[in-house]
């Protein structure tokens, strides 16, 4: 079940959050017992320190919540999150977070109540958090169950998430929020032209699909279009099996905008809302695709397949094609594409690329205030050259390794026609635990664009 705040009640401690520098004047303005037990405690109110403070009889009347300084806070985020998982079982009210981080601190309070426990008893926070005063509480719990349900869909093993199972989940979000859900599965790719959606997943045991989802009567067209390749094993370039390991996250992009999309269906946006996920296995088999080949795509444009393992580009081209000819106001791509992203930015930042300075501008604000860090990388057009490979249109794979994550961008306008679109190229996974951030699957991106979107589209 999605994480949500407690009720107050009688057995609801007050959990006293304080600033290193201002300890010292809490302590004097507190009991004798209160100041001397939590001196001789040895507490500082360093970042993720706690202190249970008891009464008379040894039950607790309060707990402490150490909040660090300006300069500690600026290494991380979701401060409180680590109070959370070191406090014992309870509710707790919050005092003395200053107001502007309510929502950071609240949400984060929730997401570390997270566990994937599919397959194993898993042991999250059990510290429940009474909803900080001033803040949306429902718009954060709807925020946290997007969050988890993107984890939970990265997390679970191809064995359990494949195209078919991603197709289940896309219907299951579609029935929860009364949209609209449409599935083009197997040959029928080829006959409704999308031919490099059916190549790329034609030689795994479950057929390749697209899944078109759809939300909202009125208001701006906004498409999201997610990739969804439920496991990568590179094709005929087959992957060492170090690079193996991870791919069942390569569907990260799929579940990071089923993530979003839920977030607003749930809050209500006033849009018309567009989900387009292309699902496939890259697997290998008599029929899998060759390096050599030339696919034409949905546009028309001819594509030189150089590495199999470039797949996610060609079922994103076919998606962004059809998305483009709704002439959406806005297209936004997510993909855990390049290892060049990752390279670039490491696994915490989301980049992305636009071509709109106006909504970078906006996207950078709201990503600093809800704590979703993204980066911005260049539709560097003097590199189009690079995959121009003169045999075909595109090249999948151009050779020489130089801005592979610009280049893959640069692929993907292609096929997005004259609309203003966007492209993120995330990781999807968080390779060390952190507050609220567990080891694994995690959205990147969802909650910038849904602070972002109501000033793009004037909502």
């Amino acid at each position: 079940m999605p994480p949500t705040f407690a009720t107050k009640d009688t057995s609801t401690l007050p959990l006293n959050v304080i600033e290193q520098d201002g300890l010292e004047h809490w302590l004097k303005q507190q009991p004798a017992h209160i100041a001397n037990w939590a001196g001789n405690s040895g507490f500082t109110a360093a970042v993720g320190s706690t202190l249970m403070i008891p009464g008379p009889d040894g039950t607790p009347v309060m707990a402490l919540a150490g909040y660090g300084s300006a300069k500690s806070r600026a290494r991380g985020r979701f401060h409180l999150a680590s109070a959370a998982a070191a406090l014992p079982e309870g509710s707790y009210e919050l005092t003395g977070l200053p107001q502007e981080r309510a929502d950071e601190e609240a949400l984060g309070w929730l997401l570390s109540a997270y566990a994937f426990d599919r397959y194993r008893d898993q042991k999250p926070a059990t510290a429940r958090l009474v909803a900080p005063t001033g803040i949306d509480a429902a718009r954060i719990e709807t925020i946290a169950a997007g969050e988890c349900l993107t984890r939970d869909l990265i997390n679970t093993p191809a064995s359990d998430m494949g195209p078919a199972e991603l197709e289940t989940a896309c219907s299951n979000l579609a029935e929860t929020h009364g949209a609209s859900i449409g599935v083009i599965r197997g040959e029928a790719l080829l006959e409704l032209n999308f031919p490099m959606i059916h190549t790329v997943g034609r030689a795994a045991a479950q057929v390749p699909r697209l899944i078109d989802m759809t939300w909202g009567e009125t208001g701006p067209k906004v498409t999201l279009v997610g990739k969804g390749v439920c496991f990568d094993t590179g094709g005929l370039n087959l992957k060492p099996g170090s690079s193996m390991g991870l791919m069942k996250k390569d569907m990260g992009g799929a579940a990071t905008v089923l993530g979003l999309a839920h977030m607003i269906m749930g809050l209500g946006l006033d849009m018309q809302l567009r989900v387009l996920i292309p699902a496939v296995e890259n697997a290998v088999s008599g029929n899998a695709f060759r390096p050599g080949d030339i696919l034409t795509a949905r546009n028309g444009l001819t594509v030189e397949i150089n590495n199999t393992d470039a797949e996610g580009r060609l079922v994103l081209a076919d998606a962004l094609a059809l998305g483009a000819e709704d002439n959406p106001d806005l297209m936004i791509s997510m993909a855990t594409l390049t290892g060049a992203a990752r390279v670039a930015v490491g696994p915490d930042l989301a980049p992305y690329f636009t071509d709109d300075g106006a909504f970078s501008a906006v996207l950078e604000d709201a990503a600093a205030k809800v704590a979703d860090p993204v980066w911005r990388l260049p539709f560097h057009t003097p590199y189009e050259s690079m995959i121009e490979p003169g045999i075909a249109d595109l090249d999948n794979a151009p050779k020489g390794g130089f801005a592979g994550s610009i280049t893959a961008a640069l692929f993907l306008r292609r096929f997005a026609g004259d609309t203003n679109y966007t492209h993120f190229d995330i990781y999807g996974w968080n390779p060390t635990a952190a507050p609220a951030r567990p080891k694994g699957g995690v959205g990147m991106g969802a909650r910038a664009l849904l602070e972002a979107l109501p000033e793009v589209l004037g909502l």
